[in-house]
C-alpha cells in the first residue's frame, strides 16, 4: 500500500514522493510513459507500487536522470533490471554513474538540515554500467519535451521543459522548499529556494542555470525537493528569485569550480579549514536524522517485500 497515490500537475504528468526526493511519470495511463528520477536507494519497491498505481503493469519506456545524486538515481538499478528498461543520463553524468570516477566532494562549511543529514553520505549512487545510455537529443516516448543542460549542482545535470503548457521539471537546479530548515521541510511550504547547496559544485554555473531556467517563464515548477508551484505568478516568481541568486560567501566552490570532463574530475579547489566548532554544533541533527532513517528502513523492510 502506498503512502501517497501519485498526484496529477498536468493530464499526462503525475509526481509521487519518496522519502525527501519527487519523482515524475511522464504519460498518460495506458500509453508510453517516462519516469523521471528514481529516489534514494532502498525504495524500489514503492517506487515500482506507485508506477502500477497508475500505469498498471506497462513498464516506463525510459528511466531519465537529471542527474546521479544517491538521492535521485538511487533505485535506478533494481528498477532498470525489473522493467528491461534503458537508463538516460547526460555524457558528463556518465563517469559517475558508470563508476569510473567520483563526484566532487560535497561542501561541509555550507550548513544548514539537509548538510548535516548528508555530511557523511557518499554523493554517487551504485554503478549502473550495463542499463545506462547517453541521453539522445529527442526523448524516447515524451518528443514534445525537451532537456536542458542545466549544470552547476552536478557537471551533467538536466531539466526537462514542455513548451505548449509551459511545465518545467527542475531537478535540483532550484527546490521549492527550504532545504536549509528541517521545520520547513516538515511543514511542505511551497517556497522558491536553492537545491541542496552542499552539492554545488560549480556556482556561477549554478546561478546561470536558474537565470536559464526563469527566462522559460514556465507555468509550473515541479523540482526534485518540494511540492510543485503552479501558482499563476510563479514564473515572476521564478524571474525574481533568479535574478538576486548569488553565490555563498564563503565555500569550497564559491570562487573556483570543481573542473570536470567526460572523464570525471580534472581537478578540484582545495579544500578549505572547516570550523570544527560549528560542525560539531550539527552533530545532534546528523544522529537524530540517522536514527529517523534507521527506523523507516526497518520499517519498509518489514511492510514491503524488495524486488529481486
Amino acid at each position: 500500500m502506498l503512502i501517497n497515490a501519485p498526484k496529477r500537475i498536468a493530464p499526462d504528468v503525475a509526481w509521487y514522493r519518496v522519502s525527501h526526493v519527487n519523482i515524475y511519470m511522464i504519460g498518460r495511463p495506458g500509453t508510453d510513459w517516462v519516469l523521471v528520477d528514481t529516489g534514494p536507494p532502498g525504495h524500489a519497491h514503492e517506487v515500482h507500487t506507485a508506477a502500477e498505481a497508475r500505469h498498471g503493469k506497462l513498464p516506463p519506456a525510459a528511466i531519465v536522470l537529471t542527474h546521479g545524486h544517491f538521492d535521485h538515481s538511487g533505485n535506478a538499478l533494481v528498477l532498470a533490471r525489473e522493467w528491461k528498461t534503458p537508463v538516460y543520463a547526460h555524457r558528463l553524468e556518465l563517469p559517475y554513474l558508470s563508476g569510473r570516477s567520483p563526484y566532487p566532494p560535497q561542501d561541509l562549511l555550507l550548513g544548514g538540515y539537509f548538510g548535516a543529514v548528508t555530511a557523511f553520505r557518499a554523493i554517487s549512487a551504485q554503478k549502473i554500467s550495463k542499463q545506462l545510455e547517453e541521453l539522445p537529443t529527442e526523448l524516447p516516448a515524451i518528443p514534445d519535451w525537451q532537456w536542458i543542460h542545466t549544470p552547476g549542482h552536478s557537471p551533467g545535470h538536466i531539466s526537462l521543459f514542455r513548451e505548449s503548457d509551459r511545465t518545467l521539471i527542475a531537478g535540483d537546479a532550484v527546490a521549492t522548499v527550504r532545504l536549509e530548515s528541517l521545520r520547513e521541510i516538515l511543514k511542505a511550504n511551497r517556497e522558491l529556494s536553492a537545491g541542496p547547496v552542499q552539492f554545488n559544485c560549480d556556482w556561477a554555473a549554478t546561478v546561470d542555470s536558474m537565470r536559464r531556467l526563469a527566462a522559460l517563464q514556465p507555468s509550473i515548477v515541479a523540482a526534485g525537493h518540494g511540492v510543485p508551484m503552479d501558482d499563476p505568478d510563479i514564473a515572476e516568481r521564478l524571474t525574481g528569485f533568479a535574478k538576486f541568486q548569488e553565490p555563498p560567501e564563503a565555500g569550497r566552490y564559491t570562487r573556483e569550480p570543481a573542473r570536470t570532463d567526460e572523464t570525471g574530475i580534472v581537478s578540484l579547489p582545495p579544500r578549505p579549514p572547516l570550523d570544527w566548532m560549528k560542525f560539531a554544533l550539527r552533530l545532534p541533527v546528523v544522529g537524530a536524522a540517522a536514527a529517523g532513517a534507521l527506523i523507516e528502513a526497518a520499517w519498509r523492510s518489514m511492510r514491503r517485500p524488495r524486488l529481486q
